[in-house]
């Protein structure tokens, strides 16, 4: 997996927060989020919650995939 990118706290506040409130099902949700905000043609935020898609699924990995300090 790659690292993902993190622009700024908002990024990692929104990831927590459908992780708290969607469990499982955390991922799935910011995908409706993105597919959403695409279908209104806000490709700012498509890419955002996109990018939340990914983090969630850092996130949850227990496996090492690059340094650690």
């Amino acid at each position: 997996m790659a690292r993902p990118f993190i622009p700024n706290r908002l990024a990692l506040a929104d990831a927590s927060d459908l992780m708290q409130r969607y469990g499982e099902l955390a991922p799935a949700e910011a995908a409706a989020r993105a597919a959403s905000c695409r279908g209104d043609g806000n490709v700012t935020r498509f890419c955002h919650w996109r990018q939340i898609e990914r983090l969630i699924a850092a996130l949850r990995c227990d496996k090492v995939t690059d340094t650690v300090h």
